[in-house]
């Protein structure tokens, strides 16, 4: 009998969020997912250490910015040789109110990647869903370089995402749940809100309808799970990207998985179309305190681990 992952894998692309080369092996997802706290979390294992090591080494005279991206194209190299799809390789999160810098990053990112003979097919730019992250990502799309915007939390932000013809976005789930229980206290019924009740299911089963109503192409990828319930409540989302720990639980069990999620259902659930135009954006962003407060607390978190890295790299500099 097959264990949840493999049921999963009968309806959605299973993505590792993890910079463990040996959890990849283990659990074979399709693609993998990266950001600064998941190759901060990496380099400080022992068994890592050499590759920040040797990108020191190898290019001792590049400025910090580079050695970073250095390092974070190094890891996507080694994850590609494990998995047969894609990998995310995130553009520094302090660039996230910068149009123009992203798009010179996430350029010289894939230009990295293709100086090491990597294509860039197999490569996603992740850049935090602001509204100049995705004005950068309508840039890079053009030219052909394909994007996963993350710290997505609200329609909105999904819908602006499709008009800028983005590849993939990655709603995220556990950081509403973890809005809504903190906003609730005491008054938070654990038992009412999970599975498809769960606010975070709830918001990424609205953008995986939305898209699919309309047929637009961008590819919706849940991220960032609590529980394994949250995960089975969205089998049939194109891609799911799953921790370490719960792709152990998944391969644990046995247990029973449907799909919850088709483009069939999605035409019984259109709902209305939203603008998406700058001003609407900034408006209803504006207009929804879980949104605007996740996503700026996200962005904080990237850039205290971007400063982080920047230390150790530093360090090994010195060293």
């Amino acid at each position: 009998m097959p264990n949840q992952l493999e049921s999963l894998r009968q309806y959605t692309t299973v993505v590792a969020d993890t910079g463990d080369f040996d959890v990849m092996r283990e659990h074979r997802p399709t693609d993998a997912t990266t950001n600064p706290s998941l190759i901060l979390k990496a380099v400080r294992k022992e068994r890592y250490r050499p590759l920040l090591d040797k990108v020191v080494k190898d290019h001792a005279g590049a400025h910090l910015t580079e050695l970073a991206d250095h390092l974070l194209v190094a890891f996507g190299q080694e994850i590609l040789r494990i998995i047969p799809g894609r990998v995310s390789t995130e553009v520094d999160a302090r660039l996230s109110f910068d149009t123009t810098k992203t798009i010179e990053r996430a350029r010289g990112i894939i230009g990295l990647y293709e100086a090491a003979g990597i294509e860039r097919e197999r490569v996603l730019i992740k850049i935090a869903s602001t509204w100049e992250g995705i004005q950068a990502a309508r840039v890079l799309q053009a030219e052909g370089i394909c994007c996963n915007l993350t710290l997505l939390f609200s329609l909105p932000q999904a819908v602006a995402c499709a008009d800028a013809n983005v590849k993939l976005i990655s709603p995220f789930v556990g950081r509403i749940y973890d809005w809504y229980k903190k906003s609730a206290a005491d008054k938070w019924d654990e038992q009412a809100n999970t599975g498809v009740n769960d606010p975070g299911v709830q918001s990424v089963t609205a953008i995986y309808n939305y898209f699919k109503a309309r047929n637009i192409k961008t590819e919706v990828m849940g991220a960032s799970f609590r529980n394994v319930g949250q995960i089975i409540a969205l089998a049939g989302c194109d891609l799911l990207t799953i921790s370490p720990e719960l792709l152990q639980t998944l391969s644990a069990s046995e247990a029973p998985i449907t799909r919850q999620l088709s483009p069939e259902s999605a035409q019984k659930n259109a709902t209305e179309t939203l603008p998406c135009d700058e001003i609407s954006f900034r408006y209803l962003l504006n207009d929804s305190a879980m949104a605007t407060e996740k996503l700026a607390e996200g962005i904080r978190v990237f850039v205290a681990d971007a400063v982080q890295l920047d230390q150790l790299l530093e360090q090994a500099k010195a060293g």
